[in-house]
């Protein structure tokens, strides 16, 4: 048997990207649906997820690393403040800038929100595949460790 051609190869791997895709999309909205976030919008939602990911932040740093402007930032992070999710405290080397962390109860609802998501996944994979079935996963999940790995 021949091997593939470039045009082939190439045709496959674009339509296999078209459907990892697919699926990664629609594998994040699942996922979603199993954390309650509550009335968050999507960009309250990225804030407290970069802040846990990065650690104490600016209103002004937040903005950059979210491509807002400094005064939709300050309207996020109002809300979140008076959701009880975010505190400031004022920077020990700079008094006159003000450090965002998350607050201990977001904390805990962000660790019960993925605990949620890991069990809803570890459930489904559990009622949906058989071992065999899991072992192939794994192997896919080490390949797509690979495509995204820098």
């Amino acid at each position: 048997m021949d091997a593939p051609s470039d045009d082939s190869r190439s045709a496959r791997a674009s339509a296999l990207a078209a459907e990892l895709r697919a699926l990664v999309g629609k594998l994040k909205r699942r996922l979603r649906e199993q954390a309650d976030v509550g009335d968050l919008t999507p960009s309250q939602v990225s804030v407290l997820l970069r802040l846990e990911k990065d650690g104490q932040a600016t209103t002004s740093s937040l903005a950059r690393a979210e491509g807002m402007r400094p005064q939709s930032m300050a309207t996020v992070i109002a809300a979140l403040e008076s959701a009880g999710l975010v505190s400031g405290a004022p920077d020990p080397t700079d008094g006159r800038r003000i450090l965002l962390s998350l607050t201990d109860a977001c904390r805990q609802w962000v660790q019960e929100g993925r605990a949620a998501r890991q069990d809803w996944l570890s459930r489904r994979l559990q009622a949906r595949l058989s071992v065999d079935e899991m072992e192939v996963v794994a192997m896919a999940a080490g390949l797509l460790n690979r495509l995204v790995d820098d």
